[in-house]
């Protein structure tokens, strides 16, 4: 029998995997930049703190989450999201308490599951790179966060983005605008898609989200969330679009834009990738604020904000904007040993010149020194180390610039002892040609 993957997960195999360490690097740099710092929360997480983040009524909680009851019969859920987990962690580790600086500036990456039909750039086992801070209403730090997440895409090398963004308002704004879009969509319920019929009272806001041509026809005159937004929510809103422009930082805003969570209050925003060929899923990069979820989960009044983005939709993205990888993949030193007998020095010479902060390798497969030369020059090796049985009953190395192919002896010892000077002595041959 064949054993095959779970469906809707992948291998990362070497020759990708490179292109994930950049992104997740990349990653890492920027966001220290901003002075965020890693947080590594469980991959699982009892079921209620998924529930009471994100909402009983999203698809998330209701049909994709991979929850179950342990054999201490507690429910618990694979993470289906990164924010509720740092928010539960946040809360837990009293990370609001007066010695940490505020706002308290965090970033995760890793897996997340979700039990949904696979598709490109969608998959059961997906891996986000998010980030979060706690503790400011200053409409500066959503803008920051931004500025941040674009940041980010432009050090990747995407540059056919846009940033669109929204505001969901306060309660009192959620509150009023759920019966007006109520009071619109029901008259014509009986056009809706199944999916949105059933959210028009569970959850009204999601029918704007519905990716249904009809319903999304239909949405198209809805009532404007932001003709709801109270006086407070305006003013947060009107200050976000001033501080962007003030950035020079282009943006436009869509009122029928919702988020999929319930937690979302106030700015919301997307980054759209508007590469040839992304289609459905142009969304690399979403977020907003969440300024009641720390209350909800056990916590002070704090509030938030952050975003996620898919590792796995920004690699797309690269490839359809024609990034290039770069692959750092080269090896300072390849020893070729040549019969036998070399073996056990081959072992000890490759493993002297690694203890020096060198990269190196050998040959394990006993071939003819032709071969071995070949694969150092698929490696790229600045140097290949040659030793023989005449070599090893003497006492030497023969060391060769692969690319200037001058060649100089070397006593064994000085391999053992001083290899970087060998190193240097051999690059200022190379470099002197």
């Amino acid at each position: 029998m064949s054993y095959q993957k779970p469906k809707g997960t992948n291998d990362l195999l070497p020759g990708t995997s490179e292109k994930w360490q950049f992104v997740e690097e990349t990653a890492r740099l920027i966001f220290r930049d901003y002075q965020y710092e890693e947080i590594r929360t469980p991959i699982f997480e009892h079921y209620e703190v998924i529930s009471r983040s994100v909402g009983d009524t999203t698809d998330i909680v209701s049909k994709e989450m991979y929850d179950f009851y342990d054999k201490g019969d507690r429910h618990v859920t694979l993470r289906p999201e990164g924010t509720a987990p740092i928010v539960r962690s946040f809360v837990e580790n009293k990370l609001f308490g007066p010695e940490f600086a505020k706002p308290y500036k965090t970033y995760y990456m890793g897996p997340m599951f979700r039990y949904e039909r696979p598709q490109a750039g969608r998959l059961r086992q997906f891996h986000q790179i998010g980030a979060e801070a706690f503790g400011s209403v200053n409409p500066a730090v959503d803008v920051e966060s931004m500025a941040m997440a674009l940041d980010f895409f432009k050090q990747l090398g995407i540059n056919q983005i846009r940033l669109v963004i929204n505001s969901l308002g306060d309660k009192a704004t959620r509150s009023a605008y759920r019966q007006a879009l109520i009071d619109y969509l029901e008259p014509r319920s009986a056009e809706l898609s199944e999916d949105s019929k059933r959210r028009l009272h569970e959850n009204p806001l999601r029918v704007l989200d519905s990716k249904d041509k009809k319903d999304q026809a239909i949405v198209a005159d809805a009532p404007s969330i932001l003709d709801y937004l109270s006086a407070e929510s305006k003013e947060h809103f009107e200050t976000v679009q001033t501080m962007l422009n003030e950035l020079n930082i282009p943006f436009e805003v869509d009122s029928n834009m919702v988020r999929g969570l319930d937690y979302y209050t106030n700015t919301i925003f997307e980054v759209m990738s508007e590469a040839p060929g992304m289609g459905a899923q142009a969304t690399i990069c979403a977020g907003g604020r969440y300024d009641g979820l720390v209350e909800e989960l056990g916590g002070p009044a704090t509030p938030g904000f952050g975003f996620a983005m898919g590792i796995e939709r920004v690699l797309i993205t690269m490839e359809a904007e024609g990034v290039v990888v770069p692959v750092i993949n080269e090896i300072d030193a390849y020893v070729v040993g040549i019969g036998e007998q070399t073996n056990i020095a081959s072992l000890k010479l490759v493993q002297a010149i690694r203890n020096f902060g060198f990269s190196a390798d050998r040959d394990f497969m006993d071939r003819k020194a032709k071969a071995q030369f070949k694969t150092a020059a698929k490696l790229n090796a600045k140097l290949a180390l040659t030793l023989g049985e005449t070599e090893l009953a003497e006492g030497v190395v023969n060391v060769k610039s692969m690319a200037s192919r001058k060649e100089k002896a070397f006593p064994l010892s000085d391999i053992y002892e001083r290899f970087d000077e060998v190193y240097d002595e051999m690059m200022i041959v190379m470099f002197d040609e």
